[in-house]
């Protein structure tokens, strides 16, 4: 059930369009996807998100990749929470066509190690060429491995530069990005201002937070205005977009 500008039930069909994407010529569009339990753990027992996440949750997650050029996650985000290819699905072949896209979203990795699963049935199978970014100071013999599955993108400086990942992105004209995470990307892409979009679950649970990473504190807050609640499975999915600074002003004086 959707509870915001157009109430009512939505099937999973309909979804994506609870979920637009500005058009991204100009400027990227950055969405970040989040999963919390109510005492705001990111990850259960095992420390991955999906011991947390439900149905619901991932409905949401395919609805937002389908129309995406970019799912970008860390390295490490990627190994533990066991990411395969992502594929092209049919029915979305003539929408992506139209908007100029690729058959799939682009899988896009931040990874200073490249130590990163490679082979057969692994992320590089995906249908679009994967892209990996990570540093100039990068072993070369990983580099080299690396380039016989995935493009690779060498960045100067020692860590990997969220903005210059973003920017890199957005010359390739993939605009519309998905930020999965790990907790340290979203930190840096927030942290850079680049954030225009979280999309939240909260999910209805009470596990602890001693599996959930801290992060930084950042320079400033980032502030967002609610959009839209979702409620399925005793889930609430939450659209937040990037609050206007002029607005915020106007309140504030």
């Amino acid at each position: 059930m959707l509870h915001g500008p157009t109430p009512g039930p939505v099937d999973d069909d309909d979804l994506a369009d609870a979920y637009p994407w500005p058009d991204t010529t100009e400027r990227p569009y950055v969405r970040a996807m989040m999963v919390s339990t109510l005492d705001g753990a990111a990850a259960g027992d095992d420390g991955l998100s999906g011991s947390v996440s439900g149905g619901a949750d991932r409905a949401v997650l395919r609805a937002v990749r389908r129309f995406a050029d970019v799912v970008l996650v860390g390295g490490g985000t990627m190994k533990a929470e066991g990411y395969g290819p992502l594929k092209a699905r049919d029915e979305d072949a003539a929408r992506r066509e139209q908007q100029g896209q690729a058959t799939a979203p682009v899988l896009a990795v931040v990874s200073g190690s490249l130590d990163l699963p490679l082979g057969e049935g692994s992320f590089a199978d995906s249908d679009v060429t994967p892209i990996v970014f990570t540093t100039e100071k990068a072993d070369p013999t990983k580099v080299d491995d690396a380039r016989k599955r995935v493009e690779v993108v060498q960045l100067p400086g020692e860590h990997v530069d969220a903005a210059t990942v973003i920017d890199q992105l957005h010359k390739k004209g993939l605009g519309r990005i998905v930020c999965e995470g790990g907790p340290g990307l979203l930190n840096q892409v927030t942290d850079a201002g680049l954030l225009d979009e979280a999309d939240i679950t909260v999910s209805p649970m009470l596990v602890g937070t001693e599996k959930t990473p801290d992060t930084p504190m950042l320079k400033d807050p980032a502030s967002f205005e609610l959009q839209h609640v979702l409620t399925a499975e005793e889930f609430l999915m939450l659209r937040y977009t990037k609050a206007d600074p002029s607005k915020q002003q106007g309140e504030d004086q």
